[in-house]
């Protein structure tokens, strides 16, 4: 089969999405695929419509390549992609909007307020922050809308940090929220072809939180996959893993991450296109369901195919 491979782009998230890319590309080779390795660029189009691929398999992490942007591309050229479709993209890359989804669909989440760089700058929406505080207590976590990988999050504990915390959000995106914070144990649960794969948990051994250096340096985090729950606690997690992908119109493979505090799972967000590096949830989930990389990466092309 012919495979474009889909990679890099513009977003803060390219030097992780060229290390899924170059892992994905091997195994394609193994496999026997015919891989044409594009870098997201001017040229794109261009590319596709001259070498016209079978199927496109996006290895591409943050705005652009998670974001509906290359997607709604490839369904205008017909060329069949893994993973989400445009509005699930869309959904999934909103924070703000995906919190929505999931309350309307009864989901638990934690609560949040969002604010827009033009609300603060323009109509005085700064005057709110004891407000804020209120619905969603101390502390809180400052986070931009639509980045992925804890870039740009800052835990606040007085009132009086806020500023500073929406300060560094904003240098990512032109809204934030304001979450609660949530104490408990970090999950992931991947979903593949819309089955739930093993429960993993995420243990920083460096800082105080799953953030972007634990997420991608080597020894960064432990894991343990499948996460040490009862039997009763792992069903229920991924109850909520699998309505939440449902709800956000989630199709080929996605992860689900959440928070496992003492009142039950809290769905943090929805990743789109989870990174496929060798520190990666999803390739480890599938290994401890019995398919190897390769297996799982041929899986994912015969979703996007179906």
């Amino acid at each position: 089969m012919k495979v474009a491979l889909l990679q890099g782009g513009r977003s803060l998230e390219r030097g992780v999405s060229i290390r899924s890319g170059l892992r994905v590309t091997e195994a394609l080779l193994d496999l026997g695929h015919e891989v044409d390795v594009l870098d997201l660029g001017p040229d794109l189009v261009g590319q596709l419509e001259k070498n016209r691929p079978d199927v496109a398999f996006i290895a591409l992490h943050g705005t652009e390549g998670e974001d509906g942007t290359v997607q709604s591309l490839l369904e205008l050229l017909d060329i069949p992609h893994t993973g989400p479709r445009v509005a699930a993209c869309k959904r999934c890359m909103d924070k703000s909007l995906a919190k929505y989804i999931l309350r309307e669909n009864g989901l638990p989440t934690p609560d949040w307020v969002t604010y827009s760089e033009a609300a603060i700058r323009d109509f005085g929406a700064a005057s709110t922050f004891g407000a804020a505080v209120e619905r969603v207590g101390l502390p809180l976590v400052a986070k931009p809308c639509s980045q992925g990988s804890s870039l740009g999050v800052k835990v606040v504990t007085e009132l009086e940090q806020i500023p500073n915390a929406l300060i560094t959000a904003l240098s990512y995106d032109d809204r934030a929220l304001l979450e609660t914070w949530v104490s408990g144990r970090e999950l992931a649960v991947s979903v593949l072809g819309g089955e739930a794969l093993p429960v993993v948990e995420a243990i920083p051994t460096k800082s105080n939180s799953y953030d972007f250096e634990a997420r991608y340096e080597i020894g960064g985090a432990s894991f343990e996959c499948p996460a040490d729950l009862g039997e009763a606690e792992t069903a229920e997690v991924e109850r909520v893993a699998l309505a939440a992908y449902e709800a956000l119109g989630c199709s080929g493979f996605s992860r689900v991450d959440l928070i496992l505090a003492e009142d039950g799972p809290q769905v943090l967000e929805i990743n789109a296109i989870p990174g496929l590096t060798e520190t990666s949830l999803l390739p480890q989930a599938a290994e401890a369901a019995g398919l190897d990389f390769n297996a799982m990466v041929q899986k994912i092309l015969d979703l996007a195919m179906a």
